[in-house]
């Protein structure tokens, strides 16, 4: 069923899956961040502190904001509903405990609680956000008198990096002409990876292995695990065919940042070292 059809306004079917895209960008962010904390913590202490700081810094900056503002703006809409209010008193309480993961991520002793802590976080987002996209977004849309579209503009005017309203069809557009166009520059050292065998991998580095990520998560999930290699670090991305989009994108997002270098081309995984500049 099509979210026009669930929706008692086409302006509100367009917030409905804008907000239920942005939700997805969150969740795979996140997904990236905790799935490199979790190799560096039984690899590298050290690089496993620097992905906790900036895996505390985008709940920070990202998740812990974007869950106050839906409190703030969607939850008091959604509680006036029939049979919504235990629903999101729930909703409520998960944000409590988000905070409080956050909390003791943050005061982690050890890389290991912290990878617990971590993980506990994305199971914790991921159920709030099917929730979310599948209870409060659609009843939300099609209630009489409520208009989901003006919400998510009071709710992107208090967390400016949620998605606008038409951003999930620009988004569309611009991955399907990367699918068509994408390619990118590779530096490679020793044989490059062509033979399979492994390539001139210099030291150990967290690895990020996106083969079993749906297909809807995996690009967030790879810019968020991204987002947390410092400049001078690197990641080992493993995944289930050549990625070239996913190349081209990264590129698009932040020119010239880093370096490819491939370790294992098939058949089964192909294996890239993404190296910040």
């Amino acid at each position: 069923m099509s979210a026009v059809t669930l929706a008692s306004a086409p302006e509100d079917a367009t917030a409905l899956e804008a907000a239920e895209a942005d939700h997805v960008r969150l969740a795979g962010e996140l997904a990236g961040r905790v799935a490199l904390l979790l190799t560096a913590a039984e690899r590298d202490h050290d690089a496993a502190e620097r992905i906790r700081a900036g895996l505390v810094a985008f709940c920070d900056r990202e998740l812990l904001p974007h869950a106050a503002a839906e409190q703030a703006v969607l939850y008091p809409a959604a509680r006036r509903l029939p049979d919504s209010r235990l629903l999101i008193e729930s909703l409520i309480a998960g944000h409590g405990c988000l905070a409080s993961v956050v909390d003791s991520l943050r005061a982690a002793p050890t890389p290991l609680r912290a990878a617990a802590d971590a993980r506990a976080l994305q199971v914790l987002f991921d159920e709030l956000v099917d929730r979310e996209n599948g209870l409060v977004l659609p009843l939300l849309a099609v209630a009489p008198g409520v208009r989901l579209a003006a919400l998510l503009t009071e709710l992107r005017d208090l967390f400016p990096h949620s998605a606008p309203a038409s951003g999930t069809a620009a988004a569309r557009a611009a991955g399907s002409a990367q699918d068509a166009t994408g390619e990118v520059a590779e530096e490679r050292g020793g044989c490059g990876g062509g033979c399979g065998c492994g390539g001139a991998e210099e030291a150990e580095v967290p690895e990020l292995d996106v083969r079993n990520v749906p297909h809807a998560l995996r690009h967030a999930t790879v810019f968020g695990a991204l987002g947390a290699v410092p400049a001078g670090d690197a990641m080992v991305l493993v995944a289930p065919h050549d990625p070239l989009p996913l190349l081209a994108q990264i590129e698009q997002r932040e020119p010239g940042r880093f370096a490819v270098e491939y370790l294992q081309r098939g058949p089964e995984a192909w294996r890239l070292r993404l190296s910040h500049r």
